[in-house]
């Protein structure tokens, strides 16, 4: 016959008590529009979630296009022809008149690359221009001058004043450091970076360049190329010369003026 063990008796005992003693302890009320609430945030949340998904794919649909072979045949004339022109220009002589009056040149890409032949597009890469409407500070010599005459149907520069300078770097100077950009707004950011070269805020920088200093290229590498707005009315989308009626090619001070409307 079974016997219970007395410690076993004595436990249950005393599990029963404690059970007895505890309250059930009421649920957490959640009104009914709380409730509600939730539930329309959910559904606005996939709805919107579903919105977003079909815009990406219709993008993708709309930029999918089946090209035609005569418009392959077209571009490739387009790059070949950019090539051959590319090739004459650079084939011209620098005349003395050519040279710029001042040492700073800053330069803008005004044009993209549908009709532009890889080599040209690696000469604007060269000098840091690697979108439409971007700009960079540049020091004026022969390698500089000679790539400006090559790539000229896409830029435009010239000499920019002391408060063309301050504007863009107050307001659209953006620095990078370890393959991070910051905007400068933080003086200890130029100061980690460039402080070796004896410059810690953004008056030594806008001092540099504008002087031209021994730190010039390492000032310039530190800032990353302007991105401009688009300017309204102020470009007509010609090749030509500016001397002729055109964009591109050197505007002397007349850049200052470019620069005020796309910044």
């Amino acid at each position: 016959m079974y016997n219970p063990n007395p410690e076993m008796i004595e436990f249950s005992k005393v599990a029963s008590t404690v059970m007895a003693d505890e309250e059930p302890k009421p649920l957490n009320y959640v009104s009914e529009i709380v409730l509600k609430k939730r539930k329309s945030n959910e559904d606005w949340a996939n709805r919107r979630k579903e919105q977003l998904e079909q815009r990406v794919k219709k993008s993708k649909r709309d930029n999918f296009v089946i090209k035609k072979p005569e418009q392959f045949i077209r571009e490739f004339r387009d790059k070949e022809s950019d090539l051959i022109k590319m090739k004459h220009r650079g084939k011209r002589p620098i005349k003395a008149s050519m040279f710029p009056q001042s040492k700073l040149l800053f330069v803008i890409r005004i044009q993209g690359k549908s009709d532009m032949h890889p080599q040209t597009r690696k000469l604007l890469y060269s000098l840091r221009l690697r979108r439409i409407f971007s700009g960079v500070f540049v020091k004026a010599n022969n390698r500089i001058l000679e790539i400006l005459q090559k790539v000229e149907p896409y830029v435009t520069y010239g000499y920019p004043n002391l408060k063309s300078m301050n504007e863009l770097i107050y307001k659209k100077g953006l620095a990078k450091v370890n393959k991070q950009i910051f905007p400068l707004t933080d003086n200890n950011i130029i100061e980690q970076a460039l402080s070796e070269h004896g410059i810690i805020c953004i008056e030594d920088i806008v001092k540099e360049i504008a002087n031209v200093g021994p730190h010039f290229k390492e000032v310039c590498n530190f800032l990353c190329p302007f991105s401009l707005n688009e300017p309204q009315k102020a470009l007509q989308g010609k090749k030509r010369p500016f001397r002729d009626g055109g964009d591109s090619g050197n505007r002397e001070d007349q850049i200052n003026e470019l620069i005020g409307k796309m910044n």
